[in-house]
């Protein structure tokens, strides 16, 4: 997550760039986009279960008490093991992963009321750390201006400096790229401030 110097100057930035354009921007960094709880827990299960048929290659007799206990730990150890975040993300499909977060970045496009701005000039810039997800969301006055092409190339390039360590400095010169198309789009012509400038933690 970024540190309080590192927000204070992408709060500045985000005021300079709407000073030059009439849409709104919002960003938003979230932890994670889910829990996973269900996940986890039937990774534990499934796991526990694969204990039964395994014991019959034990080289000593179990009683069927001993086995139902046995079950139980193992579930309840790899249950509270898998719910490091690191180790519950490795479990997490890809495409669940994804598909949580866009679908919390949504959320957060109508949370922010971005969908209801004047002439439609909202912009969401989404992350979601856990799940090393990046998402542009633009509301329609924007997305007939502006291709999904030029959105993509700015994610692209915020992943790329993640991935050196560059998050404070991924997000500035993410919301400055994202000016820049603004300012063409759609330049300023009246003063305004409808949603907040600073970055969203979640």
């Amino acid at each position: 997550m970024l540190n309080a110097s590192e927000r204070r100057r992408l709060t500045e930035t985000i005021k300079e760039v709407e000073s030059r354009t009439d849409a709104e921007v919002v960003t938003v960094l979230a932890r994670q986009s889910d829990n996973y709880l269900y996940i986890s827990t039937l990774w534990a299960a499934f796991l526990s279960l694969l204990l039964a048929p395994l014991m019959q290659f034990l080289p000593w007799w179990i009683e069927y008490q001993q086995a139902f206990t046995l079950q139980w730990i193992l579930f309840i150890v790899l249950a509270v093991l898998f719910r490091w975040r690191p180790l519950t993300m490795k479990l997490v499909p890809k495409k669940v992963r994804f598909w949580r977060a866009s679908n919390l970045a949504r959320r957060q496009f109508l949370e922010h009321e971005l969908h209801s701005t004047k002439h439609r000039l909202g912009l969401l810039i989404f992350v979601s750390q856990a799940e090393h997800y990046v998402e542009i969301l633009a509301d329609r006055g924007l997305a007939e201006q502006i291709t999904n092409e030029s959105w993509q190339e700015i994610v692209e390039n915020f992943i790329h400096e993640v991935r050196k360590g560059k998050t404070g400095e991924a997000f500035v010169h993410c919301v400055e790229k994202c000016g820049e198309l603004l300012e063409e789009a759609a330049p300023a012509t009246t003063i305004k401030n409808e949603l907040p400038n600073h970055l969203v933690l979640l």
